[in-house]
């Protein structure tokens, strides 16, 4: 068995695939209207997406709001300069909202970044 994608409902797929395709350097691998289903589909990874892991960003036609709850926790990346990465995300618009730095108890360093969507996007220096 093998992890293929994890899907993440949006309000708006144009500001969801600019944030992960402009500012975290992810591709687009796909992405489809479903008219009959009135959703759309959209993929994202930064491997080829038979390869590796994915993000489907599913968008529910008219649909602008969704309550994220409190059991998803965050979607992580690893990252080779955490430091330069964070300032390129802040340089392209994005929000960091746990600036890079250890981990509390512990040496890992990590920081956070928020999607348009709310989602949290954990970056772990590797």
């Amino acid at each position: 068995m093998k992890m293929i994608h994890t899907m993440l409902r949006v309000k708006d797929m144009d500001a969801s695939i600019a944030f992960y395709t402009e500012v975290l350097g992810m591709k687009l691998h796909s992405r489809k209207d479903y008219p009959e289903g009135k959703f759309t589909l959209a993929f994202v990874g930064y491997g080829e997406e038979a390869d590796d892991g994915s993000i489907e960003l599913t968008y529910n036609w008219g649909r602008d709001q969704y309550e994220l709850g409190d059991a998803f926790g965050h979607v992580a990346l690893a990252v080779t300069d955490i430091y330069g990465t964070c300032d390129t995300i802040k340089e392209k618009g994005g929000q960091v909202v746990r600036e890079a730095g250890p981990m509390k108890h512990g040496t890992t360093v990590i920081a956070f970044v928020k999607d348009p969507n709310g989602y949290m996007i954990e970056l772990i220096q590797r």
